[in-house]
């Protein structure tokens, strides 16, 4: 007679090129939202962790900074971030689209992630919902040929393909250990990181592609109102005026949108009403200042 599994549990990352769906999986898999998501390139700038609850265990999901060539103090920080949690963790996940053919950046992360021979690698190829059968069958040879994976995976996160198979594919490649998180824990951040994310993301969406990596954001004060609201006093950073009057608009008008999606995301979160106030401030050059990045928490 055999006795109950194991119980397992470790740390996987999901790594690939920026806009190949690794923080939307994220959230798909944790089953909530703990990573913004944007169209715009290099968005996650923390170790995020989400924690997946299975039966056989806990799978600890660390999201990442994209892996890429830094052109500041910033995307140095950023890449050192990266390094580290590819050392540490059981698992790598490449994420590579099934809607884009391999190329020289995919192969470019294969190469390097040879420099991290502790993780087993796996690969995962993702939007299947965006590509015809014949793409996707395409992208699994590509990818199959890339290096020698314990698995290959096909998934579509916006409609939930597969994920489960994925889930129970890694937990299997996880080390026996009893759970590394409580029951009802589903990510490391505190409210504070989730809410000044969210705020970024809104920020993203709505500003001009030179911004991205411009935009901090810092929550000064958050108190209850009489009338029940929660006050919020954020600050969203930027390293120039002229970026200053790009996130403003037109009579405040872009500052404004910004500030209602924003606040209707938080309202989400938090399951509550918030008044939220944002002013937009300057620090010159901050990405290439050391301590000005510490004092943005980065």
């Amino acid at each position: 007679m055999t006795g109950p599994a194991p119980s397992r549990a470790g740390f996987v990352t999901f790594v690939g090129r920026p806009n190949v769906g690794k923080s939307t999986l994220m959230n798909a898999l944790v089953g909530e939202k703990v990573a913004i998501t944007s169209s715009k390139p290099q968005t996650t700038r923390h170790a995020i962790r989400g924690i997946v609850h299975r039966q056989g265990g806990q799978i600890v999901i660390v999201d990442t900074p994209g892996l890429h060539r830094p052109r500041t103090l910033l995307g140095q920080r950023l890449n050192d971030l990266v390094a580290h949690t590819l050392s540490e963790v059981d698992v790598i996940a490449l994420c590579i689209p099934a809607t884009d053919k391999v190329g020289p950046g995919d192969r470019y992360i294969v190469e390097s992630l040879e420099r991290y021979p502790r993780a087993t690698k796996i690969a995962v190829v993702t939007k299947t919902d965006a590509a015809e059968p014949a793409m996707i069958a395409e992208r699994l040879l590509e990818v199959n040929e890339l290096a020698d994976w314990a698995t290959i995976i096909p998934v579509s996160a916006l409609e939930g393909d597969q994920l489960e198979l994925l889930m129970d594919q890694i937990l299997a490649l996880l080390p026996e250990s009893p759970p590394l998180y409580p029951p009802d824990a589903n990510t490391e951040q505190t409210d504070e990181v989730r809410i000044q994310e969210l705020i970024r993301e809104a920020t993203l969406e709505g500003v001009a592609d030179e911004l991205p990596h411009s935009i901090a954001v810092t929550i000064d004060e958050m108190n209850e109102r009489d009338d029940g609201l929660l006050n919020i006093f954020a600050n969203l950073w930027v390293e120039r005026d002229s970026q200053k009057g790009i996130i403003i608009g037109k009579g405040g008008q872009k500052l404004k949108d910004i500030g209602q999606r924003a606040r209707a995301e938080v309202e989400a979160f938090l399951g509550r009403r918030v008044h939220l106030a944002i002013q937009v401030k300057v620090s010159k050059e901050w990405q290439r200042d050391s301590k000005k990045i510490d004092r943005l928490g980065l």
